[in-house]
């Protein structure tokens, strides 16, 4: 999956590495960093949300804590 602000992320990135950012821009990386991190994070509990460990004997060993979050509606910390 794609996430729309990491173009611009890395445009800031290239141009605070040449010639440095104004202060609107780094408002604005902070803000696109923000999102980016709220999306991965969106990204890891829907993968998570799906998860079962099963074991060489076939055994279901999932943590209690994900069984836990997956049943209430994923909340991992």
């Amino acid at each position: 999956m794609r996430i729309a602000e990491l173009d611009r992320i890395n445009e800031l990135a290239r141009k605070a590495k040449s010639v440095g950012l104004s202060e609107a821009e780094l408002a604005e990386r902070d803000v696109l960093r923000q999102a980016y991190i709220r999306q991965v994070c969106g990204q890891m509990n829907n993968i998570l949300s799906t998860v079962t460990v099963i074991d060489a004997e076939g055994n279901d060993v999932t943590p209690a804590k994900l069984r836990e979050a997956q049943a209430g509606g994923m909340q991992l910390q």
